[in-house]
């Protein structure tokens, strides 16, 4: 049995060169529910155990977006699966260094396995939700607009059907 490991540290994380903070890579972990074709997220909780939002971290020298946002799917989530294209990015304020402001790329990230055992399964839970509970749910105003993007292009292509 193979045993996954959170990455740790920031010797290897990119910065902006336009803000000086972190590149942050996330996905919006998702499946189509039944024949009424409605997006479930994944949502997790912070460290500290509360808070909704999606997986997210930085962006290392040694790996693209993708697999950056794949990655932290793995560890914060506990789920594989397949990244589709970038939803966009934002520029927002850490909660945590208050002068730096961070560059947040989004990606949907369509969730084929669920793991039983993750690298943060200790520090962090993860529920399914709707879209209306993570719109509720979700402080980071910059997520809930990723999810918005989302949500816009599940439709789009389910009109095109």
């Amino acid at each position: 049995m193979a045993v996954l490991v959170a990455r740790q540290g920031r010797e290897l994380q990119r910065y902006s060169p336009n803000t000086g903070g972190r590149i942050v890579v996330g996905c919006i972990p998702y499946r189509v529910r039944g024949d009424d074709g409605e997006l479930e997220v994944l949502v997790i909780t912070s460290q500290k155990g509360h808070g909704m939002m999606f997986p997210k971290g930085g962006w290392e020298v040694d790996e693209s977006m993708d697999e950056a946002a794949r990655r932290e799917a793995l560890e914060e989530a506990g789920v594989l699966g397949d990244t589709e294209p970038v939803l966009g990015f934002w520029h927002y304020q850490s909660r945590r260094y208050v002068d730096q402001t961070y560059e947040g790329f989004m990606f949907p990230l369509r969730v084929a396995d669920e793991l039983h055992q993750w690298p943060e399964m200790a520090s962090r839970k993860r529920t399914w939700a709707t879209v209306q509970q993570v719109m509720d749910g979700c402080p980071h105003w910059w997520m809930r607009e990723a999810l918005e993007k989302l949500v816009a292009r599940h439709a789009k292509l389910q009109s095109a059907l």
